[in-house]
């Protein structure tokens, strides 16, 4: 069995796309196909499901990546263990939430890459969950505490969200003092049958019976509908605090509080290089407001 073709076959089943998965390995996609047909001819099996949405592993495919992803991981950590943490490398494809990934992860990042310059991080930032059953990612950020698959948790922080609206808003209409005076105010919020986490509810549970007026399936955007002065949101404070015009309304009433996981597949979990990012998200992510 040819090893690069075992190579070729887990890049696939990180990323379906061939075209994208040829750009990343500067091959063409037919050459990737047909490396992929000959590791199936080897083996005896079918491996993908070819669909729209690209290369899909079949259940022997995903026995197939399992096995190959604790060679690869296997032979990281033992690259790692000899040169030592400080030297530590490889590729670590890290899921997060859209809002975290971009207001407080992206931007920590330059300093993990100056502690660890052999570590490259793939930043998966998403308006939802990046699996990692599934090897979407190595880890990822949640809401919620997984309670299945192959994986090491770790409570990382919690964080708080509050109402706000801008000034330009807020000066527009009467003054926000109450909960009954949010009857008439536009609220912004998530498109509620695409909510990928019940964590997300908040509405549901201040404001029983109320829909927002102004949905989107994405935080950033629901902040910019805020600054904007289109009407007022429930906003993680690491996000909301950091615009000057923006106001927390009602802290007591709305005070609304969740708690980031990180979950790691037990295959890669003890790499150096992974366990210094659990690391490192801890120690940037406890003082979250």
């Amino acid at each position: 069995m040819n090893w690069d073709d075992l190579k070729v076959f887990l890049d696939v089943a990180r990323q379906p796309k061939l075209e994208q998965t040829a750009l990343k390995l500067d091959v063409d996609a037919t050459t990737i196909s047909r490396r992929l047909k000959r590791l199936e001819s080897t083996l005896g099996m079918t491996l993908f499901e070819r669909t729209r949405r690209g290369h899909m592993l079949t259940p022997s495919g995903e026995e197939l990546a399992k096995r190959v992803e604790a060679i690869e991981s296997l032979a990281f950590d033992i690259a790692s263990q000899t040169e030592g943490a400080r030297s530590a490398t490889g590729r670590i494809r890290l899921g997060v939430p859209e809002g975290l990934g971009t207001t407080i992860i992206a931007p920590a990042l330059k300093n993990f890459r100056a502690l660890h310059p052999g570590i490259d991080v793939d930043l998966i930032a998403l308006s939802g969950f990046v699996s990692v059953p599934k090897r979407e990612a190595d880890m990822s950020l949640l809401l919620t505490r997984p309670d299945a698959g192959r994986l090491k948790i770790r409570r990382l922080t919690n964080y708080s969200l509050g109402l706000y609206g801008s000034k330009a808003y807020l000066n527009r209409g009467p003054s926000v003092d109450t909960l009954e005076d949010l009857e008439h105010q536009t609220l912004i919020g998530y498109v509620d049958d695409l909510i990928y986490s019940g964590q997300l509810r908040y509405f549901g549970d201040l404001l029983p019976g109320r829909t927002p007026d102004l949905c989107s399936t994405s935080i950033n955007a629901q902040l910019q509908m805020v600054v904007s002065g289109a009407g007022l949101g429930i906003l993680p404070r690491f996000m909301a605090d950091r615009e000057p015009d923006l106001v927390n309304l009602l802290p007591k009433l709305f005070h609304v509080e969740r708690t980031f996981w990180l979950a790691i597949h037990e295959d890669v979990a003890d790499l150096i290089r992974n366990r210094l990012m659990s690391d490192y998200l801890f120690e940037t992510l406890k003082s979250l407001p």
